[in-house]
């Protein structure tokens, strides 16, 4: 099992669910750059477990430890190694899965791949608690672009039936994407949280799950990044959205909605603005040819419900070869798209600052 990625800044994540820790390592950093450890404990908060109903209730703090690859506060250039202990574990609850495979789960294909050996406490290494080391990399990672110029944001655009607004595809800026990030409910519209809560707890309560989209943009970026081929934004970007447990669907700019439309209605045709070139729309999502365009770079990822759920569901023993119905216990998310906004930043983040590190 390989949990590397990345060309020129190479992300390593380690550790289960249930283990004593997890955490990461992160190659290719520069030397000199102060971090700001409030701005990266806000972001593993924005992630962690155990806010409020919408969330599972394990509360684990997710207090980052850095090993190495900073001094004084300053990264040396040495790799960056952090841990993050697990302190809130119930491994009993899991006793009844090591045989019976959760549906929509990684267990049944964990389980033939690795001759049951895999841990499924918590769903072992295939669990979305291996984001908080990605959370950690990407608020290191938009430290660095925001030297850069750059800023990426993002926030939930639908849970369910409810739906947030959309960003202004050739219009959204720093400001909004900043002021987006700085909420731990992240929405464009305030009054779309109450709403999204109530979907939320609507399937909470029927002991079910909801998914939903997130969309993200990045502002900042130099027009010609990326590559044609085997080399565009679009697929190193979708790598590491791919990377982050639950996402089944990831689409630039107008995505799936191009194939309904015609070219005279949503080609971005081009004028010139302040004596530069500038797009006079942006339904490509900031990215032609593989390259960024110099328009914003916006993305939605399709977010698929927590299959943990308590609702009993049909499975399988693996042990005895016979139908069998499942009752998952544990805690798990209702919803997983709250704690997953800062998880798509970060994977943004990490995969623009690979590409311009080139």
């Amino acid at each position: 099992m390989s949990s590397v990625i990345g060309k020129n800044i190479r992300l390593s994540v380690f550790g289960e669910s249930h283990g004593e820790a997890i955490g990461c390592v992160i190659d290719g950093l520069p030397s000199g750059v102060k971090l700001d450890m409030d701005k990266i404990y806000f972001d593993m908060k924005r992630r962690a477990p155990g806010r409020d109903k919408t969330s599972t209730p394990r509360l684990e703090k997710d207090i980052p430890h850095i090993l190495s690859g900073v001094l004084d506060g300053v990264t040396t250039g040495a790799p960056l190694a952090m841990i993050i202990e697990n302190t809130n574990t119930k491994s009993g609850d899991y006793k009844n899965v090591m045989t019976v495979p959760r549906p929509s789960h990684s267990d049944y294909p964990a389980y033939v791949k690795f001759g049951g050996n895999n841990d499924v406490r918590g769903g072992g290494h295939f669990s979305a608690r291996l984001t908080a080391p990605i959370v950690f990399a990407g608020a290191v990672a938009k430290q660095i672009l925001a030297e850069k110029g750059i800023t990426v944001g993002a926030h939930i655009k639908q849970i369910g039936e409810v739906y947030d607004s959309s960003f202004d595809m050739n219009g959204v800026n720093k400001e909004t994407l900043n002021d987006v990030s700085s909420k731990l409910f992240s929405v464009l519209d305030d009054s779309a949280e109450d709403k999204m809560r109530e979907e939320i707890e609507k399937y909470r309560l029927d002991l079910n799950s909801v998914g939903g989209v997130i969309e993200c943009a990045a502002v900042g970026l130099p027009v010609g990044l990326g590559g044609n081929m085997f080399d565009t934004v679009e697929g190193r970007l979708s790598q590491m959205l791919f990377g982050i447990p639950a996402v089944k669907g990831v689409q630039f700019g107008l995505g799936f909605g191009f194939a309904s439309s015609n070219a005279k209605d949503v080609n971005d045709g081009y004028e010139i603005k302040d004596g530069a070139v500038s797009l006079k729309s942006n339904n490509n999502g900031g990215v032609l040819g593989g390259m960024t365009s110099g328009a914003p770079l916006v993305l939605s990822v399709a977010i698929k419900p927590t299959p943990s759920i308590a609702a009993a569901q049909d499975s399988v023993d693996l042990e005895k070869m016979e139908n069998a119905t499942l009752e998952i216990k544990g805690r798990h998310d209702p919803c997983i798209l709250p704690r997953a906004v800062p998880v798509v930043e970060s994977a943004v983040a990490l995969g623009i600052l690979d590409i311009i590190s080139e």
